[in-house]
């Protein structure tokens, strides 16, 4: 849903664009990645003022502000969404993965667990907290456990035989 909603915006953006009479100037490659970003960040950031009861705005506003590693803005982005969808488990996911990247792995493990408690079949919930109880909090026990479910749900996920060979690793290991 993410993508489709940028791939929307984008389109957009690029429509709102050919309209315009004047050419720019200068037009690079690089330039237009991170100004076309910036300007989708201020059209969800100028929806979500107009309508803060817009759910999907704000997981949205999220989204990107996230795949552009301003995780913070992205908490209090999915914090917004989660007053207004509480039950929400791919925010939660979401969330949990801006909060392991500014180094708060425990807050991170228990949004995953949050999500997992509304939808234990969540696969990225179950993932993404053994991938953080291994390599950020060190509980291998756990983690097996939580890839060994992720399996179990999706016995052919693209990344299942990685995640196997993590599996056997961590078992001898022990």
């Amino acid at each position: 849903m993410k993508k489709l909603f940028i791939a929307c915006l984008a389109a957009f953006l690029f429509l709102a664009n050919c309209q315009k009479k004047e050419e720019p100037k200068v037009q690079t490659p690089l330039a237009s990645g991170p100004i076309q970003t910036q300007n989708e960040i201020g059209l969800l950031q100028e929806a979500v003022r107009q309508d803060p009861k817009n759910v999907n705005a704000w997981m949205n506003l999220g989204n990107i502000l996230m795949d552009t590693s301003r995780f913070q803005e992205a908490i209090d982005a999915y914090q917004k969404a989660l007053e207004l969808d509480p039950r929400n488990a791919d925010v939660m996911v979401d969330m949990g993965t801006c909060y392991r990247g500014i180094r708060k792995s425990d807050r991170a493990a228990e949004e995953y667990r949050m999500a997992i408690a509304i939808n234990p079949r969540h696969l990225n919930a179950h993932r993404n907290l053994g991938t953080v109880l291994l390599f950020d909090l060190g509980d291998k026990k756990q983690a097996i456990k939580e890839f060994e479910e992720y399996l179990r749900l999706s016995p052919n996920a693209p990344d299942a035989q990685q995640i196997k060979q993590t599996i056997a690793k961590l078992k001898i290991s022990k």
